[in-house]
């Protein structure tokens, strides 16, 4: 993915000190800053135009979520990402996305579904480029689960998809990373497509659910891999 600059997202009417909290949580979740990644807060601090009093409670705030840690002597660091937090995230995702993909395949209008197939058409051209930008694959694959979730008709149902949308940004990244699932996801996503388009619900569901636990198995292997890394270092 290519890294972006460091620059603070203002708030109206926001405390600084919130401010700077949550540009650096967006920055962790979106994979910006990377596992493992140390925070300077002279750094950080020179980057984002504040002094270093924000950033030091910004730090604080984040290690409570469990998305920094301290380590001693070497001060603070970018949490990895951990088997429990994955298998938590997409137990709900997974139980989520099927009951709109139900409420989907009945409620979407014919126009919904010709939006989903040009995201799916997006997403599988970005995928065929030869040097794909991960922050922009992102995207598309998270456009395509918008419209779904849009086609639920259920409000309260897709605020809390968007909220979990965050926790999952860093899993998204490092899925995204795996060449050799892409060409599984351009399956599903068609897959998913063509079910809707046909109305056949449980079809729909089953697609859906190998879907996510394939996200499952190989955000493991990119795990089980750093982990070996680490150990051979």
């Amino acid at each position: 993915m290519s890294r972006t600059e460091t620059t603070l997202n203002p708030e109206e009417y926001m405390p600084l000190r919130e401010v700077v909290f949550l540009t650096l949580r967006r920055q962790i979740l979106r994979g910006e800053l990377k596992p493992g990644e140390r925070l300077m807060e002279i750094t950080l601090a020179n980057k984002l135009g504040v002094s270093r009093t924000p950033i030091r409670e910004a730090i604080r705030k984040l290690e409570h979520e469990g998305l920094v840690v301290m380590v001693p002597r070497r001060g603070a660091h970018v949490a990895d990402i951990t088997r429990q937090e994955l298998g938590d995230v997409l137990e709900i995702r997974r139980s989520l996305d099927v009951l709109a993909i139900r409420r989907a395949v009945r409620l979407m209008t014919e126009k919904e579904v010709r939006e989903l197939k040009d995201a799916e058409e997006t997403f599988s051209k970005l995928i065929g480029e030869d040097e794909s930008d991960l922050t922009l694959l992102g995207e598309a694959d998270e456009q395509f689960h918008d419209i779904i979730y849009r086609g639920t008709r259920n409000r309260r149902l897709i605020q809390i998809l968007n909220n979990l949308r965050e926790q999952m940004y860093r899993f998204r990244v490092e899925y995204l990373k795996d060449i050799d699932i892409r060409q599984t996801l351009i399956r599903e996503h068609d897959a998913i497509v063509k079910a809707v388009e046909e109305r056949r619900e449980e079809e729909a569901v089953r697609v859906m659910k190998l879907h996510i636990d394939n996200q499952y198995r190989t955000i493991n292997k990119a795990l089980d891999m750093r982990c070996a890394g680490v150990q051979n270092a």
